[in-house]
């Protein structure tokens, strides 16, 4: 027996200013940075070399920038809110990498909607949000707005 999963995301409708969304939690792991590093070719000694990191203004490795950009983006679809509902990720504006992010780090986002703007001709529409992450003593480690298409209610 086939099942077709349940539709968890929001429709475009459904979304409006001053929503907002707590992600779960994802810890950072050595794993995650070697891995990247070698999907990514950025092979930087500052997320590679523990020794040469030792004796950076940082004291240690230092996760990449875009992978926790990309993980951040994996934990806003864990929210579930746009699970289904989708159509694509759009734009990333004024992004600001604030803190380091290091092997251990727990990081989850923190999203809040400030605009939606109707494009019935695509079916839906798009969803500005403010996305700031947020490391485990809850510092903001990376923030700026996201915008989304999200499908309208089927008629």
């Amino acid at each position: 027996m086939s099942l077709i999963p349940a539709r968890r995301g929001m429709y475009f409708e459904e979304f409006e200013p001053g929503q907002h969304v707590t992600t779960p939690g994802r810890t950072i792991t050595e794993s995650d940075i070697v891995t990247f590093a070698g999907f990514s070719g950025d092979y930087n000694l500052i997320h590679t070399d523990a020794e040469y990191s030792r004796n950076s203004p940082f004291g240690q490795r230092v996760a990449h920038g875009l992978l926790c950009l990309s993980i951040a983006s994996g934990l806003a679809t864990r929210s579930g809110i746009m699970e289904g509902t989708v159509m694509a990720f759009r734009e990333i504006n004024n992004w600001k990498f604030v803190k380091p992010v290091f092997i251990g780090d727990t990081i989850h986002v923190e999203m809040d909607v400030t605009e939606t703007k109707a494009f019935p001709r695509l079916g839906g529409g798009a969803v500005f949000i403010n996305i700031q992450v947020n490391n485990q003593s809850n510092e903001v480690v990376m923030k700026g707005t996201w915008t989304a298409l999200i499908m309208s209610k089927p008629t």
